[in-house]
């Protein structure tokens, strides 16, 4: 048996009145995952871990199996891993995201839409200024690394830098005023863990600071903010540092599962490379993946279908109702919801639904598991990611039905996997043969 995950990144969501008070999911019209989840069976799965922040990293490697008490290091790391950057031992990496500041607020974590040539004009340009800054090289040294990464997705490496610190995601504070949401040291984390690292938490917050309102001047006076302001644009005006770690420890999944002897992740963001990379997957790339509504979801599913013809895995990560949440978009949001389930859970059970069947055209393929659901909630009402668990189906051909009849976060309640947590999902997964 092989099997595939279908992530809809961040589709879980609250009752909304306006829709009868019914979540998206119950509103939008998802005919293939409620078949799916008619013929197979459902439950509801806790992807954050108490103690730590409902982010997509959490949420994702977690749903691998993963216990963050053990591996979690921040996205920074899984970043440097998706685009191939080397982290020494001496290295802190974390998230550079570049965002976009209305005066004295932060207008939106991610410029509008960045695309990935302007993020990379951007990024090359504060390593040249920023890295050789005169008041940063004289005070710290040549510490300070920029990588380009996607879209407005970045990330910076401080040679000798502490993870302990206390960092805001930009993408939880659209409108708030940026100043008191700086970097501040976690004083109390350096403790526990010692001050082991060539910059204390202190003098690493301190850094950062500097950075941001550095890059603040750097880049309004940029001729690419110039012209994308004349073109109505939000101005891609500072960095916003958040999530640091130092290289994290996975486990790849061959190892930990003997069903998986090859496996692939397919997304378009670069966090998410990066976990899958760390797991052991090959990353596929698919033309036309963006992370938002006009993502090539024809082209993702495709990757898929051919990737499940050599491997024994496939992780499937569509990212685009997560940003339509963000952007607090409901209709938007219905409609990628409706996206994911006619352009690529359909067409994805379509091919594979007789895999394995006798007296089909191909009898001799290996069958296959479906599994599809969110990573966490990002409420369109909230703008951010919550830590409430989401609901899953597990289909395959010949299992037993629970009796629930559509894909939802009220339905799934009833099912017969009930509620789990850690690595009780992905072990449900394997499970079925």
């Amino acid at each position: 048996m092989k099997h595939i995950i279908i992530l809809g990144d961040g589709m879980a969501d609250w009752p909304v009145e306006s829709l009868g008070n019914k979540t998206l999911l119950q509103y939008a019209q998802t005919p293939c995952m409620d078949m799916l989840a008619k013929m197979g069976r459902t439950g509801m799965l806790k992807t954050v871990q108490d103690g730590f922040h409902p982010g997509s990293e959490v949420a994702n490697s977690s749903i691998l199996g993963y216990d963050q008490c053990k591996v979690y290091e921040g996205r920074g790391p899984l970043e440097a891993a998706s685009i191939g950057v080397e982290l020494s031992s001496d290295d802190m990496a974390i998230r550079c995201n570049i965002i976009s500041l209305e005066g004295d607020h932060i207008k939106n974590h991610s410029c509008g839409r960045l695309e990935t040539e302007e993020g990379d004009i951007l990024i090359k340009y504060l390593q040249e200024k920023l890295a050789n800054d005169p008041d940063i090289v004289e005070k710290y040294g040549h510490i300070v690394h920029f990588y380009t990464g996607v879209q407005y997705r970045h990330l910076l490496v401080i040679n000798g830098g502490s993870k302990n610190l206390l960092c805001t995601p930009p993408h939880d504070v659209p409108l708030k005023p940026w100043r008191p949401l700086l970097v501040q040291p976690d004083v109390e984390a350096e403790k526990v863990a010692g001050h082991t690292t060539r910059l204390s938490a202190t003098e690493t917050a301190e850094l950062l600071n500097l950075l941001i309102v550095k890059s603040q001047k750097l880049l309004s006076e940029h001729p690419l903010n110039a012209q994308r302001m004349a073109e109505g644009k939000d101005p891609a005006n500072s960095i916003w540092p958040w999530a640091g770690g130092y290289r994290p420890h996975m486990i790849p999944l061959t190892t930990t599962f003997p069903q998986i002897k090859k496996g692939a992740v397919i997304t378009a963001v670069d966090l998410i490379r990066g976990i899958g990379t760390l797991a052991g997957l090959r990353v596929i790339e698919v033309e036309g993946a963006t992370g938002l509504y006009d993502t090539n979801y024809e082209g993702k599913a495709q990757a898929a279908i051919e990737a499940l013809k050599t491997d024994d895995f496939v992780y499937l990560h569509i990212e685009a109702s997560d940003e339509a949440g963000h952007d607090g978009d409901l209709e938007l949001k219905i409609q990628t919801i409706e996206d994911l389930d006619r352009r690529a859970i359909k067409p994805i059970y379509e091919a594979v639904k007789d895999w394995g069947k006798t007296g089909t055209p191909t009898a001799d393929m290996e069958p296959v598991a479906i599994a599809v659901l969110p990573d966490h909630p990002t409420p369109v009402a909230y703008r951010t990611h919550t830590n409430e668990p989401v609901p899953f189906l597990i289909y395959a051909s010949g299992i037993d039905p629970d009796g629930v009849e559509v894909f939802d976060e009220k339905s799934c309640r009833e099912g017969v996997y009930g509620h789990l947590e850690k690595d009780g999902f992905i072990k449900a997964l394997m499970a079925v043969n």
